[in-house]
């Protein structure tokens, strides 16, 4: 038995595998990386693939995740259908999702959006400022007034999803494109976030700010400890009518 926050980063692994820029750069993987800092942050941190059984998202494994951190690209397509309804069921029963920079396109994204998720993208090796725009929420904690990171993909607005909850995070690029790069969201008793940064062949999650967002992330994510709600019909509190 554990206090630990438990979370699992989910990666299909398909670029670590075929691109020889997001090997050297991941070399055991983009999830086993996040997994990597996670854990020295004291959190009990392990990983699922898209080619395991059930892609890694077992009963048991859901039951036994606080937060769920999301990195797919390649593939969502090859994810079944009935793992994005387990995953979606576990996040309106209170387990937190994050949801990493191509994920925005990923099947369960879509499912909590309810939207296309469509966005615009350019890759020309921009310089990124991730601006601050809520500088009192727990997911910016210790982060300065932006973010700069060197090199990265550009996403640009439209972004075809519901307003935020909360915006945390708003981008600006080199080619001069703005995004909304840290949404915040309730769905059900579960927490949303989605996080821009992190293109495969860049090495975003090498970057300490970065890595600050995503633990902060996580225990912002974390369940809420109580019953959930009771639905369905109900016996009145107090006597109605007649039959005061």
């Amino acid at each position: 038995m554990t206090d630990k926050l438990r979370v699992t980063v989910w990666n299909e692994n398909r670029h670590e595998r075929t691109n020889p820029k997001a090997k050297e750069i991941y070399p055991d993987g983009i999830h086993q990386a996040i997994a990597r800092f996670l854990n020295e942050a004291g959190m009990e941190a392990g990983t699922a693939t898209l080619d395991e059984a059930e892609h890694g998202l077992t009963d048991e494994k859901l039951a036994n995740t606080d937060v769920l951190i999301w990195w797919g690209h390649l593939a969502h397509d090859e994810v079944r259908d009935e793992i994005v309804s387990k995953v979606k069921q576990r996040v309106l029963d209170g387990m937190g999702l994050i949801v990493l920079h191509s994920g925005h396109y990923s099947k369960i994204f879509k499912a909590l959006m309810g939207t296309s998720c469509s966005l615009k993208w350019r890759e020309a090796d921009e310089k990124e400022r991730l601006w601050v725009v809520a500088p009192g929420h727990p997911i910016t904690e210790g982060i300065g007034d932006y973010i700069e990171l060197a090199e990265e993909e550009m996403y640009g607005e439209h972004f075809d999803i519901p307003a935020p909850d909360e915006l945390i995070f708003t981008s600006w690029f080199e080619g001069g494109e703005v995004f909304r790069s840290g949404c915040a969201y309730t769905r059900g008793s579960g927490k949303v976030f989605y996080f821009r940064p992190g293109h495969e062949t860049y090495p975003t999650y090498h970057n300490p700010a970065i890595q600050r967002v995503i633990v902060n992330a996580a225990k912002w994510a974390q369940p809420v400890k109580r019953e959930l709600p009771v639905r369905g019909n109900a016996q009145p509190l107090e006597l109605i009518g007649a039959k005061r």
